[in-house]
């Protein structure tokens, strides 16, 4: 199943900089090894904002909030999801 994720992340101000920079540094780590793995498909930034939007190729819901809710900054993230599905008009077999 594929999912289109958007996290916008909000660290708070007061979070010790050593604290964040590990944080962001294990979400590298496990963002990485995800996309190696093909369920995290796609992944860009957002310009000009601590956001992302990506896709997410899953076999369920329940493992894509496995997933989310594995990530470090997930305390600190607000995420909208959407499910996607293959449009009749798609051209393209290999993306669905």
């Amino acid at each position: 199943m594929l999912f289109h994720v958007r996290m916008t992340v909000n660290l708070p101000l007061e979070m010790p900089e050593a604290r964040a920079t590990q944080l962001k540094q294990t979400e590298r780590e496990l963002a990485q090894r995800l996309q190696q793995e093909g369920k995290w498909r796609h992944l860009w930034r957002i310009a000009g904002h601590y956001a992302n939007v990506s896709i997410f190729d899953v076999a369920s819901v329940d493992e894509l909030h496995t997933v989310l809710t594995s990530l470090p900054l997930f305390p600190y993230m607000q995420i909208e999801v959407m499910p996607l599905c293959r449009h009749p008009s798609a051209i393209r077999d290999d993306d669905s």
